[in-house]
């Protein structure tokens, strides 16, 4: 017997958007092995406009970027391109150019350092080159307010070019790691990011409505992101990323639907096979999925800018890891869902789970700022809790 997600998630959706403090709206779909298995919709794209959310509505991806951008490196990993261990300015040059900094002396002045060793790719895909957000790390706060540093989402060459935060490879730090590895991307395939995409990512998953553009039949479906007011409302904005960016950025930059996003999760509980062809062999997907950061921990980070939640912590308790793209849960879940199941998230409350030993995975979008509001969030938990709870009734009375 097949699972009742209908019945089970369609009123967390509703409540999730109708609760007081609700969201504007939800989008939330779970695909198994075969298909699609739930497609559920709540709300409206904007508060204060009456189109309502459906199937097809864009969202920024923000973070979740990264796992197409983690898919783009490893199949050139698989044609022999890109050497994992590589210093990855063989690739990228200007990466080997990056000084480490140690602090501010008394005038202000940053006090940088030649880093002992060379940032690998791995390094880049494991989130342990050095790297970090200006909204999360006082030091590049520090030096985005008073020295001119572009912020991240400026879609600046420049953004990228900060001071190392540590020794790479010396422990895990969440920043713009994945902007670096697009740039290795495109250096090696000769092309922009995005075209990089659409031939090696979109055509053999079957995706059709995402990209770095946002064209205008994606503009015309595009959810508008929210602010959560101190009282609880919210307040639609017009925010958007640069529409014609310097740089394509492989950690945050797509635009997209999550039935486009569906697909590449598919692909990653099917063994690396998508919907109309191979994107990776068997033996990457399961050497992607390892451990690769060691013993070391992934530490709950709050935001440096404002009281951002702690994004490590949107399923607190759990030893977690890192594998090559992709946040590795070390224990079983309470919603669930089991040890060694894959995920992240983005800033503006989307994420998404792959479980390849059940054959599932799922993805959930919102549209509020900042990451973490407690109803969006825990609106999420109580839909993967419902999703896997589904699932065992099915399994108890098939």
């Amino acid at each position: 017997m097949a699972p009742d997600f209908r019945s089970a998630l369609d009123p967390i959706l509703e409540r999730t958007v109708t609760g007081r403090p609700g969201v504007p709206g939800v989008v939330a779909m779970v695909t198994g092995r075969r298909g699609t298995l739930y497609e559920g919709v709540a709300g409206k794209r904007r508060i204060d406009r009456p189109e309502e959310m459906r199937a097809d509505t864009v969202f920024a991806l923000y973070s979740t970027t990264k796992a197409f951008t983690a898919t783009a490196a490893l199949r050139l990993v698989e044609e022999g391109r890109l050497d994992l261990d590589a210093p990855a300015a063989r690739y990228a040059p200007e990466i080997g150019t990056l000084p480490r900094i140690e602090g501010f002396d008394r005038s202000g002045e940053p006090i940088l350092r030649p880093p002992k060793r060379a940032i690998t790719t791995r390094m880049l895909l494991t989130h342990t080159a050095g790297f970090g957000y200006e909204f999360f790390h006082p030091v590049y706060l520090r030096l985005h307010r008073t020295r001119g540093q572009p912020a991240s989402v400026s879609g600046l060459k420049a953004s990228l070019m900060t001071p190392l935060l540590f020794e790479p490879g010396e422990r895990w730090e969440y920043g713009t790691s994945m902007d670096w590895c697009g740039q290795i991307i495109e250096r090696i395939a000769g092309r922009r990011l995005g075209e990089v995409f659409e031939s090696d990512l979109f055509e053999p998953l079957g995706i059709e409505s995402t990209g770095f553009v946002l064209t205008a039949p994606m503009r015309a479906k595009l959810a508008a992101l929210h602010k959560r007011s101190p009282d609880g409302s919210l307040l639609p904005t017009d925010f958007e990323l640069p529409a014609n960016p310097e740089v394509e950025m492989g950690g945050h930059a797509l635009y997209g639907t999550v039935g486009d996003f569906l697909k590449l999760i598919r692909m990653w509980v099917n063994d690396g096979m998508g919907d109309r062809g191979r994107v990776l062999r068997p033996e990457t997907v399961r050497m992607a999925e390892q451990n690769h950061l060691g013993s070391g921990p992934i530490a709950p980070f709050p935001g440096a800018a404002s009281r951002h939640p702690r994004l490590a912590e949107l399923l607190p308790g759990p030893t977690k890891s890192w594998g090559l793209g992709f946040l590795i849960d070390g224990q079983d879940l309470s919603t669930g869902r089991p040890a060694g199941s894959l995920s992240w998230a983005g800033l503006a409350n989307t994420f998404f789970w792959i479980d390849r030993r059940n054959g599932i995975g799922g993805y959930w979008a919102t549209q509020v700022l900042p990451f973490g509001d407690p109803t969006a969030a825990g609106g999420y938990l109580d839909f993967e809790s419902a999703v896997y709870a589904a699932r065992k009734r099915s399994e108890e009375s098939g």
